[in-house]
């Protein structure tokens, strides 16, 4: 037993230990102990007031992934803008005497930035040169177009993403319901609206189950999927291109070239606002997906059996879930999301007949979509709608401008590249790291002293 008059913290770490269990200990009647009296004249310790709701919201903000995401973009823009400048004739020209008038170097600098980063605008949102608001709006329709079949491609992958599956087997799945729909689509006589609706659901279904053999084969032997699904994107291409060389399968009667024939019109996607524009039915339906998506990782079970599998599978497994099933299911539908970007391409936007480049490397666009939309299905609908932006803003900043289409690419590969790297964004725009919480502050504990 310990001698009563003796004080505590004559042991060496008494006053740490005796701090600790006097804060933390809770006391016999499962009260907190009260701490040690405090000395006569020693100031008392400040109360400290807890953060208030505004400054806790400012700091979630700052620390979220979607901040880093729209700074990803501000950056990639910004070093976009620096290759604009040094690649433009103007710039180099009047570089040639900036020490004698800079600014005109500093002139064209601007002129070409802002003349290139205009064109992207006019070109992917809204021409101001056209006449009427109709002639103007249809840039904007162009970028909902290609948008189309990057968003439900980008669904695709970041349901996979959600499971912990990196599904890089895009292309293969969506050359896979491209093939099957445009043979239904070509190849059969139906009514209106069923002809669509039997080629859309032939169309997910091929790519649903080219997925679910990655799926499966995960489940069953442990098979990496990124290797598996590299190498069905292999299989899905040669296949397809041997089926668009053989007459009787997918090539067009009478024809030498590896071509499907036309869509007929029955199959094709309907016009949303008009013959004049390219907008189609593809973009209602990949709203539909999305909502779908969120519902499916938000409010079902099967959503939250998803979300455990890709925190903690072998946790997920000890609480009861079936981990190979879910590998399996969720391929299927990241395969349906795929396919329907693979059906968008054949009814929606080539409707004369395909050839085995019809997944326009949407099936790799869609990677970048996903991370830049965080794996959320609303995020990678916006995403879809930046890179459909760009895609259709960079031709127009090419022909307007002289800018390099590449610029676009180098831009889109930056955006990935900054995402991937949060901490460099963080530290460039001097943003708190999330993971240094706000410090909590040590009480200031007094002991007793004996007077002598």
């Amino acid at each position: 037993m310990s001698d009563p008059q003796k004080p505590r913290g004559d042991a060496p770490g008494g006053d740490e230990l005796d701090a600790d269990v006097a804060i933390e200990e809770p006391g016999a009647a499962g009260k907190p102990a009260a701490s040690a009296p405090r000395v006569p004249g020693t100031p008392a310790p400040e109360a400290v007031e807890p953060p208030s709701r505004w400054h806790t919201m400012l700091r979630q903000i700052s620390t979220g992934n979607a901040l880093i995401s729209v700074l990803s973009v501000l950056l990639a823009l910004l070093v976009g803008a620096v290759m604009i400048a040094f690649t433009d004739e103007l710039v180099q020209e009047a570089s040639g005497y900036f020490f004698a008038r800079p600014g005109d170097t500093f002139l064209a600098i601007w002129q070409s930035v802002s003349g290139a980063y205009s064109a992207l605008f006019q070109g992917s949102v809204y021409n101001f040169r056209r006449d009427t608001f109709a002639a103007g709006i249809r840039p904007l329709t162009e970028t909902l177009t290609f948008a189309t079949p990057l968003i439900a491609g980008g669904l695709g992958v970041g349901l996979a993403f959600r499971v912990g599956m990196f599904n890089i087997g895009g292309r293969g799945q969506m050359l896979i319901a491209a093939s099957v729909a445009g043979w239904i689509g070509f190849g059969f006589d139906l009514p209106w609206g069923v002809h669509m609706l039997v080629a859309l659901i032939g169309g997910l279904i091929g790519g649903a189950l080219w997925a679910g053999i990655a799926g499966l084969l995960k489940a069953r032997t442990g098979a990496h999927e990124v290797i598996v699904t590299i190498m069905l994107n292999y299989v899905a291409f040669y296949l397809v291109s041997w089926m668009l060389r053989t007459p009787g399968l997918l090539q067009a009667p009478g024809s030498s070239n590896p071509k499907t024939p036309a869509m007929k019109e029955t199959a094709i996607f309907p016009s949303l606002l008009g013959p004049q524009y390219n907008l189609h039915f593809g973009f209602i339906l990949v709203i539909v997906a999305t909502v779908l998506v969120w519902w499916i990782l938000s409010r079902s079970s099967l959503g939250f059996k998803f979300r455990a599998v890709g925190e903690n599978p072998n946790a997920a497994r000890v609480a009861g879930i079936n981990v190979k099933s879910m590998y399996v299911y969720a391929m299927l539908i990241a395969g349906a999301l795929l396919g329907l970007a693979g059906v968008s391409q054949v009814l929606g936007t080539v409707t004369t007949g395909f050839t085995a480049g019809i997944d326009a490397g949407i099936g790799f666009d869609a990677i970048t979509v996903a991370l830049l939309g965080r794996s959320t299905p609303w995020g990678i609908f916006a995403a879809g709608i930046l890179f459909g932006a760009f895609k259709a803003g960079g031709f127009s900043m090419q022909a307007a401008e002289g800018v390099p289409v590449e610029i676009v690419l180098v831009v889109q590969s930056l955006i990935v590249l900054f995402i991937a790297a949060p901490p460099l964004v963080r530290t460039i725009f001097r943003l708190p790291d999330p993971r240094a919480g706000p410090k909590r502050p040590r009480p200031i504990v007094t002991k007793e002293v004996d007077a002598k």
